[in-house]
């Protein structure tokens, strides 16, 4: 069977240059390579709009300990487009405050650690490792206050929206707020497909 390749240009800013990689299509396959044996329950975690970032009513999502060990940049980018999340790259987290408004965005770590503030500047400092695999709602902030030298991190979007960057900066709401609401709950969660996942916790 062939599968649709496409390959996306880089994309570069100021901070930080994120490589897109070859992308693959929808797959029709579980990649259980890249799966723990057993799913543990996500942690959620809620953040109200600070007046800066608006983070969302919707929870973001940790699952610990997701990945099995070994998996890598590769094998995640497949496992989460089997559930078509898909536009992927591989890098890092930008280490200032910023949120996307037209999209969700996963991250799954399969090297290393880091410590992340999510939520902004009021919200939570999270200590992620290999493994771990975060679903962040549109409108969540996030930040990489530190992160160890190898430390590796895949994301990608549902259905492969296009991503902007807002750092929480005056004259980017309402239009912000407006584009967070309009987004649907995604049809599958990026590790566990259709049925649960965020389908149940998002609903």
């Amino acid at each position: 069977m062939a599968y649709q390749l496409i390959l996306f240009s880089c994309f570069t800013t100021k901070r930080m240059n994120r490589k897109y990689f070859l992308s693959l299509s929808f797959l029709p396959f579980l990649n259980k390579k890249v799966m723990a044996q057993t799913a543990n329950q996500p942690e959620t975690f809620y953040f109200k709009d600070d007046g800066k970032i608006p983070n969302n009513r919707l929870p973001l999502l940790l699952y610990r300990g997701a990945l099995s060990n070994g998996a890598n940049a590769r094998d995640l980018q497949k496992q989460f487009a089997v559930n078509n999340w898909t536009n992927s790259w591989d890098n890092g987290v930008y280490s200032f405050h910023h949120y996307h408004s037209t999209s969700h965005e996963v991250l799954g770590i399969y090297k290393g650690s880091a410590l992340l503030h999510l939520g902004g500047q009021e919200g939570e400092k999270l200590t992620v490792k290999a493994g771990d695999v975060i679903i962040i709602p549109a409108g969540v902030g996030h930040k990489n206050l530190g992160a160890s030298n190898d430390f590796g991190v895949v994301g990608a979007y549902p259905d492969g929206r296009s991503w902007d960057l807002l750092k929480g900066e005056p004259g980017e709401r309402p239009k912000a707020d407006k584009n967070i609401a309009a987004l649907p709950v995604p049809d599958f969660d990026p590790l566990l497909g259709k049925s649960e996942g965020l389908r149940k916790l998002w609903s």
